[in-house]
């Protein structure tokens, strides 16, 4: 598919039946997974995405802005920006306003604007125990993850794992098989990334709250 017809696809209106399973998932618990279910234009686009970002990947960082550093005891992953402006990623960015609306309208969240990322785990890469948002520290609100990987076999490892605090068993393992798509809450559930054993591929991303005040602006990152 060319990039034209992706960008064609992702303009139809969103299926709504999958934004209500997630409303409804996250009102009861507090996170939503949804095995194989992201439409086929998104996949489509972040594939896309995928390819025209292969050589821009970088080790990722830990914390943010001029805070940020680099630890591989803690997350051995590599990321890649997803640029508002890059017309591949345009199905991405559109499925997730819409569901930005939609839980703003179903669960009054509240959310404001989003961010997101291509990450790439090679063979053994891992990503410890650790929360995306602290209370008072961040504006993160609501996890997404959607998963790139064909043929996903479950003894392939690279499980994203989910605890209920910090002290807890584990809560529930995903499969990062294709298509699957997983959102929590930011600053509820620890989690953790696993090593595999082939090349794994997601796209993480982050709905967040507006900490804008008196013109000071609070960009992403």
């Amino acid at each position: 598919m060319t990039t034209i017809e992706a960008i064609n696809r992702a303009a139809e209106p969103p299926d709504t039946t999958l934004f209500a399973q997630i409303a409804e998932q996250l009102a009861e618990r507090g996170y939503a997974v949804c095995p194989a279910a992201l439409p086929e234009p998104v996949t489509d686009s972040l594939v896309a995405a995928l390819a025209a970002t292969s050589e821009q990947f970088v080790p990722a960082a830990i914390g943010r802005g001029s805070s940020a550093e680099r630890n591989r005891f803690v997350r051995r992953d590599k990321i890649a920006w997803l640029d508002e402006r890059q017309p591949h990623a345009a199905a991405w960015r559109q499925w997730c306003e819409a569901l930005r609306l939609y839980l703003n309208q179903r669960l009054f969240l509240g959310l404001f604007s989003f961010e997101s990322h291509l990450a790439h785990y090679a063979p053994g890469d891992f990503y410890k125990r650790h929360r995306d948002a602290f209370r008072g520290e961040s504006n993160r609100l609501l996890s997404v993850v959607a998963y790139l990987n064909r043929g996903w076999q479950p003894d392939q490892g690279g499980e994203l794992v989910i605890y209920r605090d910090d002290n807890s068993v584990p809560l529930l393992a995903v499969t990062p098989s294709f298509a699957s798509v997983v959102l929590f809450l930011s600053e509820e559930f620890p989690h953790e990334v696993l090593p595999a054993q082939r090349d794994r591929y997601s796209v993480a991303g982050w709905f967040r709250l507006n900490n804008t005040i008196n013109g000071q602006l609070d960009p992403p990152r």
